[in-house]
């Protein structure tokens, strides 16, 4: 495929339109049938209803069509109506929608194992087994490294996002919305410090100065022999899109290995071309035992995996693993569709294409508002198509959540969907669809750049 995603086509126009109007009286009508039937605490980021979607664009109930800069949180990396996703799925729905693999099993679930297994960072012997979500896929991922090691203690870290289960809000370091008041959490879990070189106090500290430093912190609190698992986001999602300094993750795969301890790679958000590789650990060649993947891998069909060490996952008795919906046929079937598009595209050298792009418009922006003394944009990171701006208030770092969501609203009127995130509710993250042309990804960054300077 061309970097420029121009032998790909589409159904629908790759253009934004907004009416005047907009929310529109059926996104309006919709809300309030909504209020009376769907749970106050499910929020939505946007106040619109989605009737379409394809390649870069999402149309409404009410006709306006928004540039998608947030795929669903990183799930339609292929698009939302992929053409083989869509036929693989209806070919799986004509001949059955379940029969549960725990039951009666079916080839589309080893087929996808054995993509899993080959697509996964290193040439050892491996085993995967299938969920729904990415909680689900990090809490077995836990439950496998205590069964296998014999131990308790997971050691997670600042800024992390690891789900909404039980386990997986313990793993997570940001207590609103996803913590606060749902407690008690599961017990045995540590929290060390992240490599996070915009904010760290020694701006000269290198990513294996960072990773001694949680490691000393490891032996002093817990003894590395106590410790079942490490899990770490390669680059944190929810907290920020927070990209550790380099050397930082090698050296902690290379203490858990050796104190038999548990290397969990969290690829939920990161894995599947996203970050311009396969999985963001391939960029410093780390082999995690164990990666977690969801979102990405099936072009909007819930779906989630693990895949690690033979020796590890098959050191759990019959029946341990598993789950009545884990691996539907639908699912797998769309999770196949999927990476044969992803290398079909090379979604990857796409995913790269995006990140030069952007990030050559950011720091030109950068620039721009620094030399008009207002210097709000304080950092511009990532890797491929999972981006960030971090804003601050002008000639400082502190954190500022005002503007961003101002910038965001400023932007869903304009008809660009972007989403925040970030431990301070300060960070704009840039999820496009991998199939996203460049004169709608432009198009949408004209829009983010106007955004900011009018309201900084």
């Amino acid at each position: 495929m061309s970097t420029t995603a121009s032998e790909i086509t589409f159904r629908l126009e790759q253009k934004r339109r907004v009416q005047a109007d907009f929310p529109g009286p059926k996104s309006i009508a919709l809300t309030e049938r909504r209020k009376a039937v769907v749970a106050a605490g499910v929020a939505s980021a946007v106040p619109v209803y989605v009737a379409d979607a394809d390649g870069g664009i999402i149309h409404d109930v009410d006709g306006n069509s928004f540039i998608d800069l947030g795929s669903g949180i990183a799930v339609t990396s292929v698009g939302a109506s992929d053409p083989a996703v869509v036929g693989a799925v209806k070919e799986a729905v004509e001949h059955f929608t379940h029969t549960c693999f725990m039951v009666t099993p079916y080839e589309s679930y080893v087929a996808l194992a054995e993509q899993l297994n080959r697509l996964t960072p290193g040439g050892h012997e491996k085993r995967t087994v299938l969920f729904n979500s990415g909680a689900e896929a990090v809490e077995n991922a836990v439950k496998v490294a205590r069964l296998a090691t014999g131990r308790d203690a997971v050691v997670a870290f600042d800024h992390a996002y690891h789900g909404r289960t039980n386990l997986t809000m313990a793993l997570t370091a940001k207590a609103m919305p996803y913590k606060t008041n749902f407690g008690p959490f599961a017990p045995e879990v540590y929290r060390m410090p992240m490599s996070y070189p915009y904010r760290e106090e020694n701006l000269s500290i290198t990513g294996a100065e960072a990773a001694k430093r949680a490691i000393t912190m490891i032996e002093k609190q817990i003894g590395g022999d106590q410790v079942a698992a490490v899990i770490i986001e390669p680059i944190q999602g929810e907290g920020g899109f927070i990209v550790p300094a380099e050397g930082f993750l090698p050296a902690l795969a290379a203490w858990a290995k050796a104190n038999g301890v548990v290397f969990i790679a969290d690829e939920v958000q990161s894995g599947f071309c996203r970050t311009g590789e396969w999985f963001a650990v391939d960029h410093e060649g780390v082999v995690p035992d164990i990666i977690t993947m969801a979102k990405g891998i099936a072009g909007g069909m819930p779906l989630s995996a693990i895949t690690g060490r033979a020796d590890l996952l098959d050191a759990v008795h019959p029946g341990g693993l598993g789950g009545t919906y884990g691996g539907n046929p639908v699912a797998c079937a769309a999770a196949l569709a999927a990476i044969g598009s992803m290398e079909e595209y090379n979604l990857a050298g796409r995913a790269r294409h995006i990140e030069q792009l952007a990030t050559g418009r950011l720091q030109e922006l950068q620039a721009e508002l620094a030399g008009a003394g207002k210097s709000v944009i304080g950092d511009i990171r990532g890797r491929g198509a999972m981006l960030a701006v971090e804003l601050v208030q002008a000639g400082s770092k502190e954190p500022n959540p005002e503007l961003t969501k101002a910038v965001a609203a400023a932007c869903l009127k304009e008809g660009v969907i972007i989403l925040t995130c970030g431990t301070y509710g300060n960070v704009i993250r840039l999820l496009p669809p991998l199939v996203i042309t460049d004169d709608l990804l432009n198009d949408g960054l004209d829009v983010l750049a106007a955004a900011i300077k009018a309201n900084a």
